[in-house]
């Protein structure tokens, strides 16, 4: 019987994830791995974040999901480069992924290559991609008590994103909750507060962005 060792695993995905990252570099792209719930509104958030952004980068997309191509096809029609990954069962998307997708990505004619990984807010935890920023989607239909039961990939972002405000009447949701639970996790990160369909706190969140690039360069 042969025995394979996760963390042996998880090594190989971390050197495949450093030679995105270089690649990335390279061509002076920045990578943002966008990971949240399935339905806590992350292609919402793309559209809205796009738009915002408008023409001061070049951006695309990596579109990951276990079938289909709906949010690919959402992305597509606003005009900006998408490559779809469909994992077939796996439920995220890990770096020998991306290194097969941005092949399909002209990375010369990119500056800002946004990924939305497979809804999950466990096994997106475990995997680097190469990104160089990623951001945790919360809906406020989620309840305020996820980054306690699942501190990992809340701990692991440089950015928390809470979706769904204009619902926040509606629903038992408690911002100061999971404010102070990002606080103790990820201390340096900031939480937005945004309501995307309506386009509220888009702004804010995309000049976070821009400011994340502007500092890797």
């Amino acid at each position: 019987m042969k025995i394979v060792a996760a963390e042996k695993i998880l090594r190989a995905n971390d050197q495949l994830a450093e030679e995105n990252r270089e690649k990335f570099n390279a061509s002076g792209v920045t990578c943002v791995n966008v990971v949240g719930s399935p339905g806590a509104g992350k292609t919402t958030l793309l559209e809205g974040l796009l738009a915002a952004i408008g023409d001061r980068v070049r951006p695309a997309v990596i579109e990951g999901d276990i079938a289909g191509s709906y949010d690919a096809e959402r992305i597509e029609a606003l005009g900006v480069p998408v490559v779809q990954i469909n994992t077939s069962g796996a439920c995220h998307l890990d770096a020998n992924m991306i290194a097969a997708a941005i092949e399909g990505v002209e990375c010369g004619d990119v500056d800002m290559l946004f990924i939305e990984n497979v809804g999950n807010l466990v096994c997106t935890a475990g995997y680097d991609l190469g990104e160089h920023v990623r951001i945790v989607v919360l809906s406020t239909s989620e309840g305020d008590d996820k980054a306690a039961k699942y501190p990992a990939i809340f701990r692991g972002s440089d950015a928390l994103f809470i979706t769904k405000m204009d619902l926040k009447p509606h629903v038992n949701f408690d911002t100061e909750r999971i404010a102070a639970d990002m606080k103790r996790l990820a201390p340096g990160a900031p939480v937005f507060q945004l309501a995307a369909v309506r386009g509220e706190g888009i702004p804010e969140a995309a000049e976070w962005l821009l400011g994340k690039r502007q500092a890797k360069k």
